[in-house]
């Protein structure tokens, strides 16, 4: 999900794209839709073939990625994100037979191919790359872990405790439910992230009132409670995750915690919290007053996070939506049912 801070506008997209990790133009510059369309297997140490190693390093691909996407938006442009971002190796199949030959295609490649080329000249050679398992044990008291398919943490609904890999091991992490007396559909979770900005003074919830020039009077207490930076830890539609960032960032939810997996369904985790702190500065954007005082500001405020705790917040069913009063907050169900291919 690429975000742009814009004069007048935050504009957002979701990205999909490759790029040729090698520098030769005798290849392809992209494989195009093949990645999102045909099948992949994963490259294993058995598949026959040379493999090609790769030498474009990922801050240059984030550069031709902006390069590529910011020649439409007005300018100037304050401030990029990319939020969620995963990058994957890709091999795509070529065979020489006097021209190089697309084997998906089985035709001529009609690329500038010089004479003698011979793409085992890259360094490369077999595949070694290998595919690795933790087992799914909970470390502290050696119960089965429970998670769907695509999340990033584990649960231990028998110790109350919640799992996520580090490496090749599991690490513990810091959790909490907020109790809703109502029926409970589903649990959603959150990122709650305390960190420390440079540049505007935001560490309490006094601040954020006078930062977003929120309706209301400060009152006591307020300038010793913590302020904290709320995101999704689920992907969604970009447009959707700016909006839950910026407005539970702005409820400040104080309920207290629960630390011990509640009964109901959960949400799968999809979203790590490193790639949450990425979008702390656009959730910034979102509510700063006046907007065009701080805008020039972005790009040199720096945003350390000290510390966070996974939220499980209660939503209830309603019949498109799932909805939490609380915190004034509505997801559409089929957002969600069409996350999976974020």
């Amino acid at each position: 999900m690429m975000y742009s801070c814009l004069t007048n506008d935050i504009h957002h997209q979701f990205v999909d794209f490759s790029y040729q990790a090698v520098n030769c133009d005798a290849f392809p510059p992209s494989v195009g839709l093949r990645s999102q369309a045909l099948k992949l297997s994963f490259a294993t140490p058995d598949m026959p073939g040379y493999f090609i190693q790769p030498a474009t390093a990922k801050w240059d691909l984030t550069a031709i990625l902006e390069r590529r996407y910011n020649k439409n938006l007005p300018k100037p442009i304050f401030y990029q994100a990319h939020v969620g971002d995963v990058m994957s190796l890709i091999y795509a199949p070529f065979y020489m037979e006097q021209r190089l030959i697309d084997a998906v295609l089985d035709r001529p490649v009609g690329l500038n191919q010089p004479e003698g080329f011979d793409p085992t000249r890259f360094p490369g050679g077999k595949n070694e790359s290998r595919i690795s398992f933790l087992p799914t044990l909970c470390p502290d008291c050696g119960w089965d872990l429970e998670g769907e398919r695509n999340s990033l943490i584990m649960n231990c609904l028998n110790c109350h405790t919640v799992w996520h890999s580090v490496g090749m091991r599991l690490a513990k992490m810091k959790f909490g439910y907020i109790k809703e007396p109502k029926t409970t559909g589903m649990y959603l979770p959150f990122w709650r992230i305390q960190a420390a900005i440079s540049g505007i003074g935001l560490s309490t919830y006094a601040d954020l009132v006078r930062l977003a020039n929120l309706p209301k009077v400060i009152q006591p207490g307020w300038e010793e409670l913590e302020f904290r930076f709320w995101a999704p830890a689920f992907k969604i539609q970009p447009r959707t995750m700016m909006m839950l960032s910026r407005n539970l960032t702005l409820v400040q939810p104080q309920a207290s915690l629960i630390f011990e997996h509640q009964p109901g369904k959960r949400y799968p985790v999809t979203l790590p919290v490193a790639e949450a702190v990425e979008g702390i500065k656009i959730s910034l954007a979102g509510f700063v007053k006046p907007v065009e005082d701080y805008l020039p500001m972005l790009k040199d405020i720096e945003i350390k996070p000290i510390r966070y705790i996974l939220v499980y917040i209660p939503f209830e069913e309603g019949h498109h939506e799932w909805l939490n009063s609380e915190c004034h907050m509505a997801i559409q169900k089929n957002q969600l049912a069409l996350s999976g291919n974020l």
